[in-house]
């Protein structure tokens, strides 16, 4: 409401003189964030250290105390977080965990002893505020009741009763609420004798789920909820150490948390050490022993058969006196929301259209056009490049964000301006056997990646049938060559295990990766018909499949002859059920975020209709994950993901890092000017350092007939985004990780050269110096002459943000050919809770619009007339 009302009054000024606009100080007031914590480092992380000791009243009244434990936590980002990011916590020191859970999310892991709990909680750990914006276990969300509510059947099961530094309040039969629900309110809260002890969850609205049962929770905890639960008992191996990947939920994706740019937040970390016990009857009662037990598992073991544990040293009293008092409180702050410019800027945007790969850093940069009067409001539309580039040749767009040379259609010249240094990655979610953790070292080669593509593995017995390939892998966990790349993993069948998770329409990202699977001679000839060495055979509809492409097609028709009933009645092509490609790679990480993978082959019966439905099968199990998506090096970064090392000469694999990604641009050639750099993949086969992944988004933009505002705008747009916009960071403006910085020195030096020449060459709109639009009659490209990076090219004298028209001569227009239309693809909606409310307000305004516009055609002729 609060977005909505800025909106109404920016919107406003239009019509209010007094009012005019939105001035810098308003944006600033409007823009207020969480104030940082004085503990945060200075690159956003977070480091404590804690002493925790577990302390027993003795029955004469002295204080026994167990060894103390020193624990230090760290967590390596802290601000400007945006929804789904995952943080790395590590912690050092704690006491090592016993009865490993096969699962450790939500209620999943509460069958362990001793581990670290790790909670998002609404408010910061800083008396000196006001209550409601301090945390407390009831603004800590959990997502089912067993995590926030207790029922026992006796005090010799309530151990929460004898919690030395728990008030006496908390100690009776039932606790937790003041008043405490009757039983209209909620029947199963006070049934006596049994003991209750409620940890309600109050929103970021004001509102009190009791969390007596699961009608009395928030709806993000119901059953089938979006998104599975973030909060985690994290097990501490028996050194003291463990580490995590947590993901924070900003108010998109859990609006009752609330967390957002707003609203304050903590990320707790709580080291289970045992409950503090007060001082014991006498004789010692069964409910006096409970408190004081130390354990059933040892230090290290497993607990997947999900056996009882100790109460007084399990996560499901992370909210009581002793354990909450062990806390660790990582203050987070979230960037900006997405609809940030839409909601605090009511100029019309200036669309960018293209390579999905600059998604994370247009997320940070965008905040930095609209919120500055002297800048456009700019704003990237993805979608495929070959649309983005079409959309910029037929006039539609200023400009298009592409990673490779595209066909030209149209006789207007068209300049490349590198803007971003990023790349592809195969990220993979792979748990290790036996609940081991996750395995972080997977290695691919190119022929593996053909195999996947191809659709050569059989998924499951219903590919046996399949002609010509019966005799190949399942999957490629069971393929002998990823087993000798890669020891040591399950080779447990998953039909995932059968593909990449891919796109379904045509993109330079696939074009990189299939150039790269082009040039290495073993894996182009198994495509040409040649089995591997374990005599595994490319599917036959593939074989010969030409490479580079820019989409991969489903090419197959096998469909299974099988008994099952739902198959019969279901006819469909098994292996395209198991590709199941997406039209975006941020579908592609949260699908490896959430371990789902997107394989259609579940089957239900519905019932209601007496029809079987075939769908997405449901999320891998915590211990027994194994998903590979192609995804972008931003995503990665932001959701945590893990990237695979690919091969690029025998025995060498080289994962993407900015090392690599360094390695990778030095390669690069520019063959002509104000065209892209070229990464020749043979090259890249001979070096051990160059990662095979790395591509460049350039910013295109045609060179004459482009309207000079827009062209002032994308010259504008290519200055800040290559000057300030490589500058490091989660803020506004900033580029965020998985990109490599465009520097005026170094490596990337041609690119910031190449990119403010193209710059002045657009904003100009003269064209490629009297060429005929090819650019060869100007030279050789920057990085190719005698002079090295940047031989021959002087930076224009704009500076960043300067977008004075240049005053040289204009020459006379090129009449443009326009290029031939092509077919786009499908347009997606999109849903705005903003929009419903203001709806009334923008009929009026368009209805004002349109008298205006009346008004104007009519006194047009008159003006005419007079002159």
């Amino acid at each position: 409401m609060r977005r909505a009302i800025a909106l109404v009054l920016l919107v406003a000024g239009l019509a209010v003189p007094a009012a005019a606009g939105a001035q810098p100080g308003d944006l600033d007031r409007l823009d207020q964030r969480a104030a940082p914590h004085p503990e945060r480092q200075a690159k956003g992380g977070f480091s404590q250290t804690k002493t925790l000791t577990r302390r027993f009243v003795q029955a004469d009244g002295s204080t026994y105390s167990f060894p103390s434990h020193t624990v230090t936590v760290t967590a390596d980002e802290t601000t400007n977080l945006r929804g789904r990011q995952r943080i790395l916590i590590r912690w050092k020191g704690a006491q090592p965990s016993g009865g490993r859970a096969s699962n450790p999310y939500g209620e999943n892991g509460l069958n362990q002893e001793y581990p670290v709990v790790i909670l998002q909680c609404r408010g910061l750990d800083d008396p000196s505020l006001p209550a409601k914006k301090q945390l407390s276990p009831a603004t800590c969300w959990t997502a089912s009741v067993a995590q926030r509510s207790q029922v026992t059947r006796s005090d010799n099961e309530a151990t929460w009763t004898h919690d030395l530094e728990a008030d006496a309040a908390d100690k009776a039969r039932v606790g937790g609420l003041d008043p405490f629900p009757t039983a209209e309110e909620c029947p199963t809260a006070d049934i006596a004798p049994y003991f209750t002890r409620l940890t309600p969850f109050v929103t970021a609205q004001g509102r009190t789920f009791e969390a007596c049962d699961a009608g009395h929770m928030p709806p993000e905890a119901a059953v089938g909820a979006a998104f599975p639960p973030a909060e985690i008992a994290a097990f501490t191996d028996t050194d003291g150490t463990g580490a995590v990947q947590f993901e924070v939920r900003s108010d998109v994706e859990n609006e009752s948390l609330g967390c957002s740019d707003r609203v304050a937040c903590s990320i707790v970390v709580i080291p289970i050490a045992g409950l503090s016990c007060d001082q014991p009857s006498s004789p010692m009662t069964l409910a006096d022993q409970a408190c004081r037990k130390g354990g059933r598992f040892p230090a290290g073991s497993s607990n997947f058969a999900n056996e009882g544990v100790d109460q007084a040293v399990s996560p499901a009293l992370w909210w009581a006196a002793s354990n909450w008092k062990n806390r660790f409180s990582i203050p987070i702050t979230f960037g900006l929301p997405p609809d940030t410019c839409d909601v605090l800027d009511p100029r019309p945007p200036t669309g960018f259209y293209g390579s999905e790969l600059l998604a994370q850093a247009a997320l940070q940069w965008a905040p930095a056009y609209c919120l500055n009067k002297q800048r456009f409001k700019f704003q990237l539309n993805q979608m495929s490049d070959e649309a983005g580039w079409n959309l910029m040749e037929n006039g539609g767009g200023a400009a298009a964000e592409v990673s490779s040379e595209h066909e030209q259609r149209g006789s207007d010249p068209v300049g490349y301006a590198p803007t971003a240094v990023t790349g592809f990655s195969i990220g993979y979610q792979i748990d290790k056997p036996d609940n081991a953790g996750e395995y972080t070292d997977l290695r691919l080669n190119a022929r593996l990646l053909a195999k996947l593509i191809t659709q050569s593995y059989l998924g499951s017995d219903l590919g046996r049938g399949h002609p010509g390939i019966g005799d190949n892998p399942l999957a490629i966990m069971n393929d002998p060559e990823f087993i000798e790349l890669n020891p040591g993993l399950s080779q447990t069948t998953q039909e995932v295990g059968a593909t990449v998770l891919s796109l379904s329409n045509s993109s330079d990202v696939i074009e990189q990766l299939t150039d790269y699977i082009a040039h290495d001679k073993e894996a182009m000839a198994f495509i040409h018909g040649k089995r591997d060495p374990w005599g595994m055979v490319v599917n036959p509809k593939y074989k010969n499949l030409d490479m580079p492409r820019s989409s991969i097609p489903l090419l197959d028709t096998y469909v299974p002859e099988t008994s099952s009933d739902c198959r019969q009645k279901n006819p469909a092509v098994y292996f395209n059920q198991l590709a199941a490609p997406v039209t975006t790679l941020r579908k592609i990480a949260e699908a490896l975020l959430d371990a789902w993978p997107n394989v259609q082959t579940r089957c239900d019966f519905d019932t209601g209709s007496g029809l079987y439905k075939l769908g997405r099968i449901d999320r891998q199990s915590f211990g027994s994950r194994f998903m590979l998506g192609i995804v972008s090096l931003g995503d990665a970064d932001r959701f945590g993901l893990r990237s695979a090392a690919l091969q690029t000469k025998p025995g060498r694999f080289v994962a993407p890092d900015n090392a690599s990604l360094a390695a990778a641009v030095a390669l690069m050639k520019q063959e002509k000017k104000r065209h892209p750099f070229l990464l020749d993949q043979a090259v890249v086969r001979r070096s051990a350092t160059a990662y095979p992944g790395t591509m460049v988004v350039y910013t295109a933009a045609r060179l004459q007939n482009l309207a000079e505002d827009d062209a002032a705008k994308v010259a504008q747009f290519i200055r800040i985004a290559t000057t300030e916009g490589q500058e490091r960071g989660s803020g506004n403006g900033e580029l965020p990780g998985g990109f490599l910085p465009i520097e005026k020195k170094g490596v990337t030096a041609k690119f910031f050269a190449a990119a403010q020449e193209t710059a002045a060459a657009i904003e100009a709109q003269r064209g490629p110096g009297g060429s005929d639009g090819s650019g060869g009659t100007d030279g050789p490209g920057i990085g190719d002459g005698p002079g090295g990076n940047g031989g021959g090219v002087a930076p224009p004298p704009a500076v960043p943000g300067d977008d004075t028209p240049s005053t040289a001569s204009e020459p006379s227009a090129v009449p443009s050919v326009p290029p031939t239309a092509l077919e786009m693809p499908a347009t997606e909606p999109v849903g705005s809770n903003l929009a419903g409310g203001l709806l009334p307000l923008l009929i009026l305004l368009g209805a004002i619009g349109c008298v205006a516009a009346t008004a104007l055609r009519i006194g047009a002729p008159v003006m005419r007339r007079r002159r």
